[in-house]
């Protein structure tokens, strides 16, 4: 009796384990599908249409972080002040524009379709993945 409760008392920190070590893992491998470059195309209407890419990487620890650009108006490096990405919902805010996005990946991982909101009125913005 006391070697069967030994056995399924291992099985169980066994299990205990492989359960731990496997959701140690999720967050990385989440991540990694939003990991990478993103274009699109904000159109405001009145004014001209303007291009933006959006840089997103993760640190060793999963932690993101990100930058924007505008090619038209040749500026770069805008710093993403807060980003988070979880079950295919990313969001990310420009503290220093002030801007923010809120979008959800398509299940190709290709494409984020979502709401940019600078200023008053919120702009549909779709964001596809660019080499």
């Amino acid at each position: 009796m006391k070697k069967r409760r030994a056995s399924s008392f291992r099985f169980f920190l066994a299990l205990m384990l492989v359960m731990g070590i496997a959701s140690a893992f999720t967050p990385a491998q989440d991540r990694s599908g939003i990991v990478g470059n993103w274009e699109g195309t904000l159109d405001p209407g009145a004014q001209p249409k303007k291009r933006i890419v959006v840089h997103i990487s993760a640190a060793q620890d999963g932690s993101l972080s990100g930058t924007i650009d505008y090619p038209d108006q040749d500026t770069s490096g805008i710093q993403i002040t807060a980003i988070t990405y979880k079950a295919r919902t990313l969001h990310f805010e420009c503290s220093s524009i002030p801007a923010f996005y809120d979008g959800t990946m398509d299940q190709e991982h290709s494409q984020i379709t979502g709401t940019w909101k600078q200023g008053v009125a919120p702009l549909s913005l779709t964001l596809k993945r660019t080499p």
